[in-house]
């Protein structure tokens, strides 16, 4: 039975069940907070109410941070993922409360961002949204309706389909020869195994000696994008790459870190004069031409690690004259 007292001019009325917070809302009038305990209890009853108390006092930069602290340090990704999250947690709508993330106000941000990010970005933001709010829904008891799934997300960006020409290739690989004494000597041959393996950027650098066999021509990967791990076969050119190598006493096969690569590529680029290249698209040229020795889809799912053929489909990107051919 809900409790009505007078507080400071207004009328509260205050709903209490074992094992459960308590409920409080304050009215104008005695009528109008009876009234509204009335219906809440006949909701609870019947199982339908949702108790926004601690919703309702929650600041979602909070449910930000403690995610960060609790979820996303635990992840391979927690540097990347860690840097967009607190951005995201100095942005106005951070400053709300968790019961006030209604659709209207995840569309406002979504209308914004999409004046000075790009759809996939915007659709990246959101996708971290709504994982935040499930996982404080799920562990943390913060009970919510999950705005995200009714907002209409942006149109998804078309995959990318960048494939550098045989001259441009050669472009690139002389920009990222060393032409100093103290300069990267891993940046090339890193890259060259980066496209003869189609292995992601992340799987290259986490790399470790211990986890190549030569004579088998094998890389174990313990550790992949989708949560498991595989073997990638070597080609002989990608041995023969292993091979120059010097062997790094930390045991890693190419000790680079992600900036430095990152920035090495981008240098390469400008000088090379390449347009509209990215590291990541050594990994589209690679599963294409390994299509071509692999037609079959599923043997080449297994060499790219994809899950889903509809994945593979975005990076594959066979020539038409070779489709040609073996149709005539």
């Amino acid at each position: 039975m809900a409790s009505i007292r007078n507080r400071n001019g207004k009328w509260q009325a205050r709903i209490t069940r074992k094992g459960e917070q308590p409920i409080a809302k304050s009215f104008q009038s005695r009528h109008d907070a009876e009234r509204w305990a009335r219906h809440v209890e006949t909701d609870i009853d019947k199982g339908s109410y949702t108790n926004l108390v601690l919703a309702d006092r929650t600041l979602f930069k909070d449910v930000i941070e403690r995610y960060v602290q609790e979820v996303t340090l635990k992840t391979r990704s927690m540097k990347e993922d860690t840097y967009r999250l607190r951005a995201l947690a100095r942005h106005p709508i951070a400053k709300l409360c968790m019961s006030a993330l209604t659709p209207i106000k995840i569309a406002d941000y979504r209308d914004e961002r999409l004046k000075i990010i790009s759809n996939g970005t915007v659709i990246r933001e959101l996708s971290y949204f709504s994982s935040i709010i499930n996982h404080a829904r799920r562990e943390w008891g913060i009970n919510m309706i999950n705005p995200i799934p009714l907002v209409k997300k942006p149109a998804s960006p078309q995959g990318r389909n960048r494939i550098l020409s045989e001259d441009e290739l050669d472009r690139l690989y002389k920009a990222l020869a060393p032409r100093v004494k103290n300069a990267n000597t891993w940046i090339l041959p890193l890259t060259k195994f980066a496209l003869e393996t189609a292995m992601r950027r992340g799987e290259i650098l986490d790399l470790r000696w211990e986890h190549i066999d030569l004579q088998k021509r094998t890389a174990f990967i313990p550790f992949t994008k989708n949560g498991e791990p595989r073997t990638v076969p070597l080609s002989f050119a990608a041995i023969e790459i292993l091979n120059t190598l010097p062997r790094n006493l930390r045991g890693e096969v190419f000790p680079v870190n992600r900036t430095t690569l990152s920035a090495a590529i981008e240098r390469a680029r400008v000088k090379a004069g390449l347009e509209d290249f990215h590291f990541h698209d050594l990994r589209h040229m690679g599963i294409t031409r390994l299509a071509g020795k692999l037609p079959n889809l599923i043997e080449l799912s297994a060499v790219s690690g994809h899950k889903s053929l509809g994945m593979l489909k975005r990076y594959y990107h066979p020539s038409a004259e070779l489709l040609a051919q073996k149709i005539a």
